[in-house]
């Protein structure tokens, strides 16, 4: 078994599981309570990429640059700033930060 075997098997599963989606129902998402779930599962799906992708290193918890950075993103956000302000506004702050040493 080589490491293209396991990989191989999670595609074939992602596309199949694609497929599954593709097999519901419409009407079954038609009522509020479901098309609500979907859309907040969504959300958590992508706060959770989120907060790993910030904080994970590994099999460890690592604060570094990333952090502020996302503190950074999140105020001009409520500030309704524009996507690309929010962006460079995340970026200089973890460069900044980096420059002054607290980074990896």
């Amino acid at each position: 078994m080589t490491m293209w075997t396991p990989i191989l098997l999670a595609a074939v599963a992602c596309a199949a599981l694609k497929l599954v989606g593709y097999a519901i129902p419409p009407r079954w998402f038609d009522a509020a309570r479901p098309a609500r779930i979907v859309d907040l599962l969504t959300v958590a799906l992508l706060g959770a990429l989120v907060a790993t992708q910030t904080l994970g290193a590994g099999q460890a918890i690592r604060l570094d640059a990333r952090l502020p950075a996302i503190a950074v993103a999140l105020a001009l956000l409520r500030m309704r700033a524009p996507f690309l302000v929010v962006v460079v506004g995340a970026a200089v702050a973890a460069a900044l930060l980096r420059a002054l040493g607290w980074a990896a």
